[in-house]
């Protein structure tokens, strides 16, 4: 049963969205990855967002351009966390349109939202928000925080050396 829903308005946003998927895969969280079109099969998209709890999802991440309005209205539906991937699409305005239209929402609809085309730290976010009452999935986070600070402290030290040359 996948824990984390990844949706996005077409499969020209697979390539941003996989990101996600891959940082979920590595962390052995189970995922469902579909297209689901706000405005283009808007009653799959009510079907979705509807039963997701029922399909035992707890986090949903939502990618959408353009005008970007599946991560909102996806929260309108349901009671479960979304978090909002504004992507850079072919029709849009430098990417602000997206981001504006996932930031923006009014009170009572929260999409918690990433930067454009930031899937990854959605992914990220979506691990954290499980591993907040799953102590595995908790770990697994804190060994890749400590994984990153290891990486960072390695560059640093590479970066110190080329210049006592």
């Amino acid at each position: 049963m996948a824990r984390v829903a990844i949706i996005m308005g077409s499969d020209s946003d697979l390539p941003i969205m996989s990101s996600a998927a891959e940082f979920l895969d590595d962390l052995s969280i189970s995922y469902h990855m579909t297209v689901v079109s706000a405005h283009r099969t808007p009653e799959r998209m009510f079907e979705f967002a509807q039963s997701a709890k029922k399909s035992k999802y707890e986090v949903i991440i939502a990618g959408a351009g353009g005008a970007a309005h599946l991560p909102g209205m996806v929260a309108s539906l349901t009671t479960l966390p979304v978090i909002g991937v504004p992507i850079k699409s072919s029709n849009s305005i430098d990417g602000w349109d997206s981001i504006l239209s996932i930031l923006q929402m009014p009170n009572g609809i929260p999409v918690a939202t990433v930067a454009l085309n930031g899937a990854k730290n959605a992914g990220i976010l979506a691990a954290r928000i499980l591993g907040s009452h799953d102590k595995e999935i908790s770990k697994k986070l804190t060994r890749y925080q400590r994984k990153m600070k290891k990486t960072v402290l390695l560059k640093a030290k590479k970066v110190e050396d080329t210049k006592k040359g």
